[in-house]
């Protein structure tokens, strides 16, 4: 009998796979983390927070019957990033799922920006996702099963003025995301990257009131015309679409689909 599409998109199918997510103690990275867990997956957290937090988020996944480590790893350093997939490894026996989500932004025009703002961006944002997909493919390949996502942005697919260094960056993300789906393309092995445009997270959050600061406007005036003047939809993306997407990807019914730029912009880049 031939599978079905409801059979493709069984989220059971991931039980007992493990992942690793990076910049997972909160919003898009910790939607995914927590998509996973409840697929029944193993999850290797990283990301900065207040430690009390952080262990209660860790022990929250925990209880869905998986195994919930965190890394304190500084993921701007190659080394560091090579740690925490090896120590993910340990942990798990295996690293079957890969999330490069974490990330940082700073805004300034290109003769203003900061060289260290621009290196820390491109470390962060590039550099990780090469050192973490680096070290989790040969056991992927030992395997014959592997699932990337690459968290990319709207901004991998165009431009916006005053982020040379986040723009250079996730371009960046889908330059590698091809190549090793490329790589990879008879392993069983896929990479894709996800395009959102703005999505409702507390970063955003903190934005919304400083640009209301700045700009003597209401918070509602600033998501509508300075936030969202580019996306078409005029809404916020939730976290949990963009953690719906990876698993979707991570699922059978994805298989098929590798080296590609998944837009979840609102229209953004329909323009």
């Amino acid at each position: 009998m031939s599978e079905s599409a409801l059979d493709l998109m069984d989220p059971k199918q991931l039980r007992g796979r493990s992942a690793v997510v990076t910049g997972s103690t909160s919003g898009i990275g910790l939607a995914v983390a927590e998509g996973l867990a409840a697929a029944g997956c193993n999850v290797a957290l990283s990301g900065f927070g207040d430690a009390a937090e952080i262990e209660a988020t860790r022990q929250r996944l925990a209880a869905l019957g998986v195994r919930v480590t965190w890394s304190p790893a500084d993921l701007s350093q190659g080394e560091q990033v090579r740690g925490y997939v090896e120590q993910a490894i340990a942990d798990f026996g295996a690293v079957d799922i890969l999330v490069n989500n974490a990330g940082i932004q700073f805004v300034a025009a290109v003769e203003d920006f900061p060289d260290d703002k621009w290196e820390k961006i491109v470390a962060l944002n590039l550099s990780a996702a090469f050192y973490a997909t680096k070290a989790a493919l040969p056991g992927m390949k030992a395997r014959d099963w592997g699932r990337i996502v690459n968290i990319a942005s709207a901004h991998g697919l165009t431009a916006s003025p005053f982020k040379s260094a986040y723009v250079s960056a996730k371009h960046g993300i889908l330059g590698l995301t091809k190549t090793v789906a490329l790589e990879c393309a008879e392993a069983n092995i896929t990479c894709n990257a996800i395009c959102p445009g703005y999505v409702n997270t507390p970063l955003v959050a903190g934005q919304i009131k400083d640009q209301a600061k700045v700009h003597n406007m209401s918070e509602a005036d600033v998501v509508r015309n300075v936030i969202l003047a580019s996306q078409p939809n005029k809404r916020f993306a939730e976290t949990a679409e963009i953690a719906a997407m990876t698993l979707f990807l991570c699922s059978d019914a994805g298989r098929s689909i590798t080296g590609v730029p998944l837009s979840m912009d609102g229209g953004w880049t329909a323009r």
